[in-house]
This record gives structure tokens, sequence and C-alpha cells, in this order.
């Protein structure tokens, strides 16, 4: 039996990005599983549409269901595209997707030069400070998750659980990543690239899975109280592993949440 995803016709992508071109358009550039090539079925067509500063009127960008396919279209101006190459948190989620990218519209090269760009790309030690800057604050950011976990595992209340889960899950995963200065070609290899980074059979690795739900084939996946007490410990952890990236201003409200955890669990 056919169904929609399998009987709808293929993209031309020259012809696709020639939908979102517009004044002040300077390039459009497909990246993702398609200008890789390992694309499946169900995977979304991923444009990255850059513009100049102010540009005129154009089509609107977002998602759209274009011949049965999911076409996502992100509109990036000049400093949207330098972010790209001093801010580490972008620079982790772009500059190794950037590299196999294929221009689609690219006037005056505009989007060449910034491949160029991205596949000289160095992790500095100047963007390694700013990575643990970052990871620093984040470290405080989630606390508020962690004294949900914490408030839920005590009230029993579902609610705090799911939320401290989240930031105890995919928040310290994050952080993780920036600092260590993972460059993720998909977001779909984030988990596994971040746990290789750190170290496959380390406690904080072994914690993650458990904070993110996973077990091995034949055992019963963990609860969502299993979860959040392995998010918690999660939380200790990365506390450990970050220390020499941690800012003194942020310190003592990190050092504090992390003796909260250990004399709750």
């Amino acid at each position: 039996m056919s169904s929609p995803v399998t009987d709808r016709p293929a993209l031309n992508f020259e012809a696709l990005a020639q939908r979102f071109d517009g004044p002040g358009v300077r390039a459009i550039a497909l990246l993702g599983s398609h200008a890789r090539g390992d694309a499946g079925i169900y995977s979304d067509v991923d444009l990255q549409r850059l513009v100049d500063a102010a540009p005129g009127e154009l089509p609107p960008g977002d998602s759209h269901l274009i011949d049965g396919h999911l076409v996502v279209v992100g509109t990036v101006t000049p400093s949207g595209v330098e972010a790209w190459f001093t801010e580490p948190q972008q620079a982790t989620n772009m500059i190794a997707g950037l590299q196999p990218a294929r221009a689609l519209i690219d006037r005056d090269n505009y989007f060449g030069q910034i491949q160029r760009r991205a596949r000289a790309f160095r992790w500095d030690a100047e963007m390694q400070a700013k990575a643990n800057t970052y990871a620093s604050e984040q470290m405080v950011g989630w606390i508020e998750e962690a004294h949900k976990g914490l408030q839920g595992l005590m009230l029993d209340d579902v609610g705090r659980l799911l939320l401290g889960r989240f930031g105890l899950s995919w928040g310290l995963l994050g952080i993780v990543k920036v600092q260590r200065g993972v460059m993720l070609r998909t977001e779909n290899e984030m988990l596994a690239r971040v746990v290789d980074s750190v170290g496959a059979e380390t406690e904080w690795a072994l914690l993650c899975r458990m904070a993110f739900g996973l077990h091995e084939a034949g055992q019963p996946p963990p609860s969502v109280y299993d979860e959040v007490r392995a998010g918690l410990r999660l939380y200790v952890e990365t506390a450990k592993l970050l220390a020499h990236a941690i800012q003194p201003q942020h310190a003592p409200l990190i050092t504090q949440t992390v003796e909260h955890i250990e004399a709750f669990l």
C-alpha cells in the first residue's frame, strides 16, 4: 500500500529556493540531511535565507508544507551570521552543518565566503573562554529546575518532576555540548556526540542516559522519579566536570545547589 509520504514528488531545490527569494536576499542555502545526502522520507528540508540587515518585504519563512514535504526556512541577517562564528552556542549548532551545505541562490558569492569561513573555523582560546562563561551561566540558569526536581520528589508532584526532568536532561546536555565545543552536523546526534566527548562509560554518561529514560534491553524502563533522581545526580557530576569553568560569581549558587542535592539524595 502506498502512502502520501512515499507518493510525493521529488523537490527541485533550486526552484524551491526561488519561492523564498525577494528584495535583500543575498543567498539561500540548503542545509541538513538533504544537503548531506542522507535524508529519510520524513526528513524536513532545511533552508537558510541570508538577508541584508534591513531587507524588503519577503515571502514568509518558518514552516511550510510543499508537495508533501516539510520545508523549514530560517532567515538570518549579517549579525546573525557573525554570531555563528563568535558565539559558542551558535558555533556548536551551525559550523559543522554549514560545511556540506549547498548554495541554491548565491549573489556575489556571499554564501560561498561564509562556507569557506566555516570550513576553516577553529575552536580557539577566545572561544573556549566564552564557552566556559556560557556554561557557568547556564549552570545557574538551570538551578530552578533542580529545585523543581527536589520539590517534586518531596511532594510527589508530577508537574514539578516533569519540568525538572527537562532541565536536568536536555539543559545539562546542552551545557556540556557548548563547554566542550562539540560541533554538531545535526541535532539528532547531540546525545551520542556529547556522551562520547565525556566518555561513554563515565558516571556522567550513565546518569545522562538514565535522566533521558534510556535503559538496557531487557531492563525495566526508569520511572519519572528515577529520571529526576538521575538528573539531580547529573547536576552534581556536571558541576564536578566543569569545575574549572565555573566563574567566581556563580560558584556560591552552584555549590549550594550541589549541597542541597547531596543532602536530599
